[in-house]
């Protein structure tokens, strides 16, 4: 029997527990001032799953050795430890979800893997977006995945479980399982179990909402969101049919997105998550999918539509001085990099660095905007690996750890630099379609910029060589990188909690108060 939480329009009853930001004063301070006084705006973007190998072998297939993405020319960089808790403990779980992390900098607290804006304990904390807006700042939530999903959702919701997005509720997408194996009980706070999708249509958290999962909603979504002023992009479905299929649902296009005016709009433009740009490339011209907006052009109209509304309208924002608060998330480089498929991985890392340069770009005219860059986790152990070389995953047997012919590390070592390969496990060089095989561990490779132009991917001849550790997430600390006013904070060494303190007081010019 179809069984969901009672709906309705105060879903998060949190501004009590919110802390209003004072004003912030702008002055004719550089670009590059180091003070929070000049900061209005915040754009906050992450390449999901990006750890810094990500960066250099996108670098090296696009432009090159010596070159730069656009995320390296941002003159502040750093390092981000990103392990999680686990339940109902301090103790730490080295390698996190996506979940856990995006509620790390959103609400400043550990939590264990699939938490959504609650802590270890399961203690509901506000989150970033949620104060920002209660303050009267302007806000964006922008994604290439379903915008239900554990990054987005950690901004504007809060669920026990990630996997609770709706449109329906069940307990196993909802409630965590005891040691029992059975079910938790309900939460007091029915907010904790109530699909993600309906907190957001109903919270007006976010100002403005970009990205994919319209699956997860409903008509009575779209009500509510237009109830609350907000341009629905596309049609969330016929209340009048028990079931919303795609033959019922219309997806926003990018089309709609570029004559979008509203002071609050959302716009999904797929059913699930958006369409690799890899795939997307290679479809007919007439294919629905080829519609959709890239991550850049879903960036850039969503600073248009907060910095227009940052300028007057219901917050006055012209005596204020406040601005607007957005987060951007490319997606599908983590999603790519599960799939061990390099291809699409390098692709989508181009996509999110496009979408890095609309944000930088406007920084640099606007004079008052931190940028900052980051990811929530490295994915699958992505490695650039010796020209000619393959990794010991595609060996028959790992060679041996012995090096006793170079005890001081300082001359060729004894053991061998690679073993028989295993057939079943290591077919040759792929590309792309080798992730379909997963006992296809052989490196793909790739032309650069470097090499002469005869050189093809998928070649031996082609200089960068990429393979992948796992098909799961890692512990790696990711990089970080900052432009703007206040950038400076984020030149070091920090854990993923330390950026909410520091994205808040760029907001607000002082520390938050502890949860």
């Amino acid at each position: 029997m179809r069984r969901r939480p009672l709906k309705t329009l105060t879903v998060l009853a949190i501004a009590s527990a919110v802390a209003a930001g004072t004003a912030v004063t702008a002055n004719s301070a550089p670009q590059q001032s180091d003070s929070h006084q000049d900061i209005r705006n915040v754009i906050y973007l992450l390449g999901d799953g990006m750890g810094r190998t990500h960066v250099t072998a996108a670098r090296d297939r696009f432009v090159g050795a010596g070159g730069k993405l656009t995320m390296e020319t941002l003159p502040n960089t750093g390092a981000v430890a990103t392990y999680a808790v686990e339940k109902n403990s301090a103790k730490p779980s080295l390698v996190t979800d996506s979940a856990s992390s995006a509620t790390a900098w959103a609400s400043g607290v550990k939590t264990y893997n699939a938490a959504i804006g609650v802590d270890a304990y399961e203690k509901k904390v506000a989150t970033l977006m949620e104060q920002a807006h209660a303050a009267g700042f302007a806000t964006g939530n922008v994604s290439t995945a379903e915008i239900t999903d554990a990054t987005p959702a950690a901004q504007f919701s809060h669920a026990l479980l990630r996997g609770c997005q709706g449109p329906v509720y069940s307990d196993a997408a909802c409630l965590p399982k005891k040691d029992d194996g059975s079910y938790e009980a309900a939460p007091a706070d029915k907010t904790l179990i109530t699909p993600i999708a309906e907190q957001i249509a109903r919270n007006g958290t976010a100002d403005v909402i970009l990205g994919g999962g319209l699956a997860r909603f409903e008509p009575d979504d779209q009500k509510a969101l237009q109830a609350q002023g907000y341009q629905v992009l596309g049609n969330f479905g016929d209340p009048s049919l028990p079931a919303q299929t795609a033959a019922s649902q219309k997806v926003a296009t990018k089309a709609d997105l570029d004559k979008a005016n509203g002071k609050r709009v959302i716009g999904l433009f797929n059913r699930g998550n958006l369409t690799v740009e890899h795939n997307k490339a290679a479809l007919p011209t007439d294919a629905p999918q080829k519609q959709e907006p890239t991550l850049a052009d879903m960036t850039r109209k969503s600073i248009q539509l907060l910095n227009d509304r940052k300028q007057g309208g219901s917050y006055d924002r012209g005596k204020s001085k406040k601005g607007f608060y957005l987060q951007v998330e490319g997606a599908q480089i983590d999603k790519r990099s599960h799939a061990n498929d390099a291809a699409q991985t390098l692709d989508e890392v181009k996509a999110f660095d496009d979408a890095v340069k609309a944000a930088y770009e406007f920084a640099k005219k606007d004079g008052h905007t931190l940028v900052v860059v980051t990811a929530d986790h490295e994915c699958a152990g992505f490695n650039i690996i010796e020209k000619g070389t393959y990794t010991n995953a595609e060996a028959v047997a790992p060679p041996a750890n012995t090096d006793s012919g170079n005890p001081a590390n300082n001359s060729v070592p004894s053991r061998s630099s690679s073993g028989a390969k295993d057939p079943a496990r290591s077919s040759g060089i792929v590309n792309g379609a080798g992730s379909g095989d997963a006992k296809n561990f052989a490196p793909a490779t790739f032309r650069t910029p470097d090499d002469p132009k005869d050189v093809k991917d998928g070649s031996p001849e082609a200089s960068l060589w990429l393979t992948y550790l796992s098909g799961n997430h890692t512990g790696a600390d990711v990089p970080i990188f900052a432009y703007g006013p206040g950038g400076n904070a984020f030149a070091t060494s920090q854990i993923n909690t330390e950026l909410y303190g520091k994205l808040y007081r760029s907001l607000f010019g002082r520390s938050p108060q502890q949860h």
